[in-house]
């Protein structure tokens, strides 16, 4: 094959992993986000009205719940991942959430089946929350492996996008099935609908991705034998300081991004504020948009000046806006929340975008699905978990929402903190490397 012909080849190639992981994560996120959404408007009242005043709290808890399990779910999929491939882990987390979403859109309220609601509501969501740890190891890695080396950050954008992009999808469908019905018709039936649609959504994925060739990196390792048989022992080993720094990372962009994706931010604007449901919604979508806009900026950026650059500022831009976002919020205006939560992306897309490029660059390929996976994975339990509740229990126990600008502020310093401490590795090599290459990673 010519020079010309196996570059055409590689570029439909690339373009075809872009759209996989692309599709793929934002089917994950919009299962994963209708859910949080609907714990900020639905769940209190339809699943836990009777624990009483801590009924929102508790409907929260349960997306911090399934956090819990994220780790299991990544160390299953890193386990697998680096053992039979990047690929195949990918079908089979889209079927997990995609599954469990349908089967949330049929569970019965309380008031139907009593205590047993709760339960399986909340057993329904731990297998998301696997599904998620399991899911963004493979779609980043599966992007940068096969990008060019100069362009691991805008290839590996493409896959963080899924969020913003699984964030309007879940917050458009939300909005329209609210504008159709009365708010008794959203309460009894209508929000059943968003989730119904994901069998939609599972097919076109599995689709997409099942047409995707494997990571050339791990068709490397798996032809040269150099799996481990149980990623997780080297990897902490070797690398278990990685695996915390990185962890650090994404906690500090997680909890801050948990604020929408977690329903907090759609819940205080309705029932504290008093912004009407809809236009809050439209909002978020909005706010979607241009984060997705700084995620692709922060990994194109990221190629240019460097990942660990990027994060810096990101994390800055996060700390500088934290209150005063907060304050525009409390006007009620629905154009200053808007352009509130348009300032609010540009930190989170910076410290989002170079994400997928960094986490493949620091650990060495026979490890690289768990290191990615469990960093990501631990960093989920310890920012975004309970960030939507922990927001809504300094909020209701001081009046104020600014105590919960103070809790995003503090976890946000703490990564920058952590970010002097990973070295960048922009355009290192992926393929195989002796174990204790990745000391090179830490300053």
């Amino acid at each position: 094959m010519s020079t010309a012909a196996e570059s055409t080849v590689i570029g439909r190639e690339s373009r075809r992993v872009i759209l996989a992981t692309m599709v793929g994560t934002t089917i994950e996120w919009y299962d994963y986000f209708i859910y949080a959404v609907c714990a900020g408007l639905v769940f209190s009242s339809q699943f836990f009205a009777a624990i009483g005043k801590d009924a929102l709290i508790v409907s929260f808890a349960t997306i911090g719940i399934s956090f819990l399990f994220r780790p299991i779910g990544a160390i299953l999929a890193g386990h697998l991942g680096d053992k039979i491939g990047r690929r195949a882990m990918l079908i089979l987390t889209l079927l997990l959430m995609g599954g469990s979403t349908v089967l949330i859109g049929f569970v019965p309220s309380a008031g139907t089946i009593g205590i047993s609601a709760p339960i399986i509501l909340s057993v329904l969501r731990i297998v998301q929350g696997l599904s998620a740890g399991g899911e963004w190891g493979g779609a980043a890695l599966l992007a940068v492996e096969h990008a060019p080396r100069s362009k691991r950050g805008l290839f590996g954008a493409f896959p963080q996008i899924g969020v913003p992009i699984g964030l309007l999808l879940a917050n458009g469908v939300l909005a329209a099935v609210t504008a159709l019905t009365t708010p008794e018709q959203f309460l009894a039936w209508g929000w059943r609908v968003p989730f119904l649609l994901s069998i939609v959504l599972i097919v076109v994925g599995i689709v997409i991705r099942s047409r995707v060739s494997e990571s050339p990196v791990f068709d490397e390792v798996r032809k040269q034998k150099e799996r481990a048989s149980v990623p997780l022992v080297p990897l902490f080993k070797n690398h278990w300081l990685l695996v915390v720094l990185g962890a650090l990372l994404f906690a500090a962009n997680n909890a801050v991004g948990y604020m929408t994706t977690g329903g907090y931010v759609q819940s205080y604007a309705v029932k504290v504020v008093g912004v009407a449901q809809t236009p809050i919604l439209i909002g978020v979508m909005v706010s979607a948009v241009a984060w997705l806009v700084t995620t692709l900026l922060g990994g194109w950026l990221s190629d240019k000046y460097g990942r660990i650059r990027i994060y810096k500022i990101g994390f800055i831009v996060q700390l500088v806006w934290m209150f005063p976002f907060f304050a525009l919020i409390n006007t009620g205006d629905i154009g200053l929340i808007i352009l509130a939560l348009i300032l609010f992306t540009v930190g989170l897309g910076f410290t989002y975008g170079p994400q997928s490029a960094l986490y493949a660059e620091m650990y060495p390929a026979n490890v690289r699905y768990s290191g990615a996976a469990i960093s990501y994975a631990i960093g989920a339990v310890l920012g975004g978990a309970f960030a939507p509740t922990i927001a809504q229990l300094l909020q209701s126990r001081t009046g104020s929402v600014y105590p919960v600008g103070i809790y995003l502020a503090v976890i946000t310093a703490v990564g920058l903190v952590a970010a002097f401490f990973v070295k960048d590795r922009k355009g290192v090599s992926l393929g195989i490397v002796q174990d204790g290459q990745s000391r090179a990673n830490l300053r």
